[in-house]
């Protein structure tokens, strides 16, 4: 069982699929071959409505090890699965060197998992990520991982009726089939919330945050952009005081962290209005960053920014980002001896009260732990309904 998991009851044995005879795994070695890998992605996903293309050059980036400061410290092989010569399914496996060393664990992720609906194909993934794990020497393996838990994560398994937030997981209702043919039991779900602006929030949770802003104990603040670094330190300062050892995250590098902000700069900039920091004694104790839901957007550039040097990608983008009528509640902190004042409940709803006069009409929010009781408090007492669950699955190696 993974060390700090919420317990389950256990099949009295995995059932596993044999191998697909006709599939070859080939290990992604070159920039061909990344590009493979990251067009199969897009290529599988054609028709489906729901589907939001991240950008092709972006993904190459992201997977490739000179440009990933993720990569520093984890070790990761990228496969591709052949029938007749086509593609036919995708996986990553990983080993997080520092993960393991600050969790006392002997854990393998794998991920990036994209893969038609054969229990058999998706066995040859599975046994080659497994593989390459145990030769690793860990014992065994939890995902999907995209790549790390800082990133996108969990397999959908709820929530199917609607687009994905930016940097949410997206995937067809088949994939929890194929984990659980395959002999992977459930490790943890992880919730996404929906608010909508038009309901507003409950007489309570007004009240609530009403007092706490009246005992004056914590004061709210929005992101000081002219201090950019500043709220940086403090904000990854806030985010490496709340991991512990036990489940997930492990503190960021300095040059990871970095690529987080310069990811999220240009959304905080557009929309400094919906991030806040929290201060108590002169103290900054949590923060909130919402951005407006990009994948909104994106999905109007169709995976490229540009064709034959035409920048018809990112015209399209720009112009549906004037249109985004959806926000994201990306970032949530809390340093450790700050929660449960009601801090929660006083950014919630100064955030609810932002969107609304900035004309956003609905959010998501998450994803949240199932186990983190206090989080799922006070969020559903916003009244927010849980849309969308994504699970984690785990298997001896």
């Amino acid at each position: 069982m993974l060390k700090g998991a919420q317990r389950h009851p256990t099949p009295a044995a995995p059932r596993f699929v044999p191998r697909a005879p006709d599939v070859t795994i080939e290990e992604v070695t070159s920039s061909a071959g990344r590009e493979a890998f990251v067009q199969f992605q897009h290529d599988h996903y054609q028709g489906d409505a729901h589907y939001v293309p991240q950008i092709l050059a972006e993904r190459r980036d992201f997977i490739d090890p000179a440009r990933n400061p993720y990569f520093t410290h984890a070790r990761a092989a990228f496969f591709l699965a052949r029938r007749r010569g086509r593609i036919v399914g995708r996986i990553c496996a990983v080993n997080d060197i520092r993960y393991n060393q600050y969790h006392d664990a002997s854990l393998g992720f794998f991920g990036l998992f994209e893969c038609q609906n054969d229990p058999g194909l998706a066995a040859a993934l599975f046994e080659t990520a497994a593989s390459w794990l145990k030769r690793a020497g860990l014992t065994s393996m939890l995902g999907p991982l995209n790549v790390a838990f800082h990133h996108d994560i969990g397999v959908l398994v709820e929530g199917f009726d609607s687009p994905p937030a930016m940097n949410m997981p997206y995937n067809p209702r088949y994939y929890a089939g194929l984990f659980e043919a395959n002999g992977f039991a459930r490790a943890k779900d992880l919730y996404s919330y929906e608010i909508e602006g038009s309901k507003g929030l409950p007489d309570k949770v007004l009240r609530f945050a009403q007092r706490v802003r009246e005992r004056g104990l914590v004061t709210l603040r929005r992101i000081n952009l002219g201090d950019a670094d500043g709220e940086v330190k403090r904000i990854k300062g806030i985010y490496d005081s709340m991991i512990k050892p036990g489940w997930g995250f492990v503190p960021l590098s300095d040059q990871e962290f970095d690529q987080v902000v310069n990811r999220l700069r240009p959304l905080v900039v557009m929309r400094p209005e919906l991030c806040f920091m929290a201060e108590a004694n002169g103290e900054t104790v949590a923060f909130c960053l919402t951005v407006p839901d990009t994948n909104q957007a994106l999905k109007a550039a169709g995976g490229r920014l540009s064709r034959f040097g035409v920048p018809v990608g990112l015209a399209r983008m720009l112009w549906k980002a004037r249109k985004i009528d959806r926000v994201r509640g990306l970032l949530f902190g809390v340093k450790p001896g700050f929660r449960r004042r009601g801090i929660e409940a006083l950014m919630l709803e100064e955030t609810f009260r932002e969107a609304r006069r900035l004309g956003y009409q609905t959010g998501e929010l998450g994803w949240v732990r199932e186990d983190d009781r206090l989080i799922i408090h006070t969020i559903e007492g916003t009244g927010a309904r849980r849309s969308k669950v994504y699970r984690l699955y785990e298997r001896a190696l």
